[in-house]
């Protein structure tokens, strides 16, 4: 009896806990307004900006709001979702008005790069459909996109998926070179048309972690992309999937980016030829430091996570993911075993963008919340220490603010990251779009066969190479670039994945791989020969 008495007590307080660890108020209930969120931020971020604004909300209105945030993933998942998303929305419209939907209508709507006549009489039915969706209010339930690198929000306000705000124009104070600038060192900061805004600034660089690091016999810490190529380092670096990851992606475009500047600035040559042997270098690059990966994980914040626990020695991550970390494993003394640090003339500052969803229905509600994550108010909690005067109340988010203003003098003791100034570190840096803009996606598939897809003979290849000593031929067969150079970037690579037939990306993708899987096995019997 007793037995059973204590299995019947260990069963009634399982099924309790979920009731008693409920919280204490349902904050999707009972309240006036509704605001829906699309984001990839962490459950900090989404915290302290909930508790924030309801308060700021409630005190401005005297009306409560409660935030429903939508989690589908990070950026990349956000994009299909998106697309997905409006494709189902916009086909019941025009399905509603009783025309036909056919393959040009579903290809067209959404396609920015079709050009519409001045005058509509003349539009064929793909310019129709595209003509109809900008000029709707077609919607998914979901107001705001917060978070992500600003390509992807140029990608959508593109599409037509991202309509003003009308912030620029009712806080037009706001946006002036001594508060939020358009446009720094190549980087834009928000859309002219007022798609998007940036709300705070990011940059790409390096987690470590000190103790790993000793262990492997490193005595000088690591201070430059090429530092992630160190044969010590084999199995022992933590890198994100570029084809899952927005910021993953965006973190090997800055790898590619400072080969090409390094390139041009010796020049000898037409800059045509030095940015397209700066792409080799820098797809050279990333092949050597994805040999030493021990891993291509499909979420970002994975990567300082596996690192800070000793799982990997380094690993590449937007800076706001390893400062986050390295909050997390602080000791009482201030001491982390994690440390991040971008590269000096090696990473663009960026921003993480919000913007206003076409069909938006709250739309006064979420323009409000724009405004609030733009104000000073809202700027403060991206950066300020927990428990400073209008800083967050539990996480220290260590996050860099937009607004120039934050960074004044009589800030600083309120920071938790007193000695970053990103308006400065962006001087070392320039961003060229026009070189590798136009091939953002295909660098990432060229990536995904290069490394991941042949990532156990890539890495086999690479210890090959190490126990070898890397002879010459073989590490020449190693690093060969054949049929993905810049020119079959911006050509034959680009046109196969802008073409709505799938098998075509499916071949070329199968055809690459297996070019390096030979040119890996290659490398192995050559360097075994001493070669």
């Amino acid at each position: 009896m007793k037995r059973y008495l204590a299995v019947a007590g260990a069963l009634a307080v399982v099924l309790g806990i979920p009731f008693l660890l409920q919280p204490a108020e349902n904050l999707l209930s009972d309240a006036d307004e509704t605001l829906v969120v699309l984001s990839p931020h962490n459950e900090a971020i989404r915290y302290e900006f909930s508790r924030a604004f309801r308060a700021w909300y409630r005190e401005k209105t005297g009306r409560t709001v409660s935030i429903d945030w939508r989690l589908v993933g990070g950026t990349s998942e956000i994009a299909r979702y998106l697309k997905s998303e409006y494709l189902n929305a916009f086909r019941r419209e025009w399905l509603a008005t009783g025309r036909q939907w056919t393959s040009d209508v579903e290809a067209s709507f959404d396609n920015p790069r079709l050009v519409l006549p001045e005058n509509s009489s003349e539009d064929n039915i793909a310019q129709a459909a595209r003509r109809a969706f900008l000029a709707s209010s077609t919607g998914i339930g979901v107001d705001l996109f917060f978070g992500g690198g600003a390509y992807d929000f140029i990608q959508q306000a593109k599409a037509g998926r991202l309509v003003n705000s009308g912030v620029l124009e009712a806080k037009a104070e706001w946006f002036t070179e001594s508060s939020i600038p358009q446009m720094v060192s190549g980087e834009p900061f928000y859309d002219k048309e007022g798609r998007w805004i940036g709300t705070c600034l990011s940059s790409f660089g390096i987690c470590y972690n000190s103790d790993s690091l000793e262990r492997l016999g490193i005595t000088a810490l690591p201070a430059s992309w090429n530092d992630l190529t160190d044969p010590r380092l084999f199995k022992q670096v933590a890198l994100a999937d570029p084809t899952k990851s927005g910021s993953a992606a965006k973190a090997f475009e800055m790898v590619i980016q400072q080969q090409m500047q390094e390139r041009v600035k010796k020049g000898g040559e037409e800059e045509s030829v030095m940015l397209a042997e700066g792409w080799v270098r820098g797809l050279q690059l990333i092949q050597k430091a994805a040999a030493n990966a021990r891993y291509f994980t499909d979420a970002a914040p994975k990567v300082p996570m596996d690192v800070s626990m000793g799982d990997a020695a380094v690993g590449m991550c937007i800076d706001f993911y390893g400062r986050f970390q390295s909050e997390a494993v602080r000791l009482e003394n201030g001491e982390s075993r994690l440390q991040y640090f971008t590269p000096v003339g090696g990473s663009a500052v960026g921003v993480d963008p919000i913007g206003l969803l076409r069909g938006a229905p709250n739309r006064d509600v979420a323009v409000a919340f724009m405004e609030f994550v733009l104000s000073p108010e809202g700027q403060k909690l991206w950066n300020f220490q927990v428990g400073a005067p209008g800083g967050p109340a539990h996480y220290a988010l260590r996050r860099l603010p937009i607004r120039k203003e934050l960074y004044s003098p009589e800030y600083t003791k309120f920071r938790s990251d007193p000695e970053v100034f990103p308006y400065v570190e962006a001087k070392d840096f320039t961003y060229h779009e026009a070189w590798t803009g136009p091939v953002f996606r295909p660098m990432s598939f060229i990536i995904r066969v290069m490394c991941l897809d042949t990532h156990d003979e890539l890495a086999a290849a690479w210890r090959a190479l190490i126990e070898a000593g890397f002879p010459p031929q073989a590490s020449e067969v190693f690093s060969r670039m054949d049929g993905v150079g810049l020119a079959e970037a911006r050509g034959m690579i680009n046109e196969t994945l802008r073409s709505p037939d799938r098998i075509k990306e499916v071949r070329l993708a199968n055809q690459l791989s297996d070019q390096f899987r030979a040119q890996y096995h290659e490398t192995i019997r050559l360097a075994k020969e001493g070669k």
